[in-house]
This record gives structure tokens, sequence and C-alpha cells, in this order.
């Protein structure tokens, strides 16, 4: 299985990311800020110098994070500007760097818990609009011969592996996936491995490799220094051969130590994971 990062969780530079990257064997890359703008935002400019770093160190971008469905989706305008203007210009970005899969997000859940009649009434008329916002979203990306992946987050109605997998399951689109992330998934009302990752797995096209001590987002950590079962995950996935490659997001400070730390860390599981 093969180890990707996203560029800016080794380096704010995009160029000294890949260089790092490749200097210590990487070619999978994911892209998200590109000099302080995220995707699809980036000048021409920057788009020759992505064409021309892939060209010289052979890589492949294999996804691309423009930051959609991050809002709660009774913000209308926001979920149309994303839908008609942000998804289209991603998608042209993405054929142009033959990036196969998009990563979108699940909405962001503003609901209290539900326990009378008329809160769960709302709850299913919002969950009805994000399974219909995720539905024309995956319709667009299938014209241009895209996945989109739909990563896990706290606070959101795709946070668990569990709801994650609900939510796919009832927009039943063949090219809408997963993206999972257990260490966002930490904390929520389930393990993320194995009962989040067993729960999703029919649908994960994609894989986010951190690690935290205390929570989703919360102080995170070097892999193996946190609560993240990585050495099960890791190898459950090697076993499994569900995905192709896993993307290091290494999210704790110094990044540039940090991510060789990670890498080193995901290969020696792997490695391990050969030789049972």
């Amino acid at each position: 299985m093969r180890i990707g990062f996203i560029t800016d969780e080794i380096s704010s530079n995009v160029e000294e990311a890949i260089a790092l990257g490749a200097a210590w064997g990487v070619r999978d890359f994911e892209l998200r800020m590109i000099t302080g703008a995220r995707v699809p935002r980036i000048s021409g400019d920057e788009v020759e110098q992505l064409l021309r770093l892939q060209q010289r160190h052979g890589l492949r971008f294999t996804a691309l994070s423009p930051g959609v469905f991050k809002g709660a989706i009774h913000e209308h305008a926001r979920l149309e500007h994303e839908l008609q203007e942000t998804l289209p210009q991603t998608y042209q970005l993405a054929r142009l760097l033959r990036t196969p899969t998009i990563i979108v997000f699940g909405f962001k859940r503003d609901l209290p818990a539900m326990d009378a009649k008329r809160g769960n009434e709302r709850h299913a008329r919002e969950e009805e609009k994000i399974l219909e916002a995720l539905r024309r979203a995956a319709k667009s990306a299938e014209q241009y011969g895209l996945t989109l992946a739909v990563e896990n987050e706290p606070g959101f109605w795709c946070d668990t592996g569990s709801n994650t997998a609900r939510i796919l399951a009832q927009v039943n689109a063949s090219n809408l996936r997963a993206n999972w992330d257990p260490g966002n998934a930490m904390g929520e009302s389930e393990e993320p491995y194995p009962h989040g990752y067993e729960a999703l797995k029919q649908w994960i096209g994609n894989v986010h490799v951190k690690d935290t001590s205390k929570g989703a987002l919360v102080e995170c950590v070097p892999l193996g220094e946190g609560k993240v079962d990585w050495p099960g995950q890791l190898q459950a996935l090697a076993r499994d051969q569900i995905v192709a490659h896993v993307t290091i997001e290494t999210h704790c400070a110094p990044l540039r130590e940090n991510s060789k730390r990670n890498l080193e860390y995901v290969r020696r599981v792997l490695s391990a994971s050969d030789k049972k």
C-alpha cells in the first residue's frame, strides 16, 4: 500500500513540501492549501507550477480538498455557491492534474439532541436536504468521471463511521465514497477502529492518517502517541485491500519533523503487517 501526504501538512510552500516528500520516497500527494489559498482558488501560475512538479517528480495528485459542505444545510447561499461554482472549478482543476477524487464534508450539525416529536420531524427534513445536496454533487462529479469522498468530522452529520455509512447508503451513488479519518472520529460515540471502520469499510475510498491524545482535532500528536489504534487500522486496511494508498495529515508541529516521523511509523506498521 502506497503512502502519501497532504502537502500543507509538510510545508505551506507546496514546492518545498513536494521536494521533501519526494526525497523521502513519496509520490502521492493530496492538495488542499496552496500559498495560503484553498483549491481551487489558485492562480494559473500555481497550476503550471503543480504540473511542472508533477512531471519532474512523477507524482500522483490523489485528491483535491476544496472544503465544501462544511456549513449547515440551511445556509442556502453558501450551498448553492459550492454546488454551482466551487465544485465545478474543482472538477476542472482535477481534470488538469489528473486527480481522481474530490474530498467534501458532511454538513455541520446545528440541531440539538432530538427528543420531542417536533424535533425529530425537523431532523428528518434536514437529513433529506443533506441527501439531496450530496446526490446533486455526486451527479455533477460523475459528468467529469470523478469520485467524491465525504470526510467525517466531529459535529457534522457525517461524524462517526456508522453515521457516515448511513448517509452514503441513502444517497446510493456509485461515485460517492468516504474519506475515512479515524482521528476525526475519536471521542465520538463509537470507537473509530474497529467499530467505525467495520461499519464504513464498504464505502471507504480514501483514508487520512493522524493521531490525537484527547479527541478529534484536539491535541494532535505523532502517530502511535495518541488514542487511535493505528496498528490495528493500518493492518486492517492492508488486509482488506480497499484502498491503494493512505494519506498522512500530520496536524502537529513541527510539521516537517513530525511528517517524517509519521511516515517512518506507517512504513514500520505496514512492513510488520506484510511479514505476518
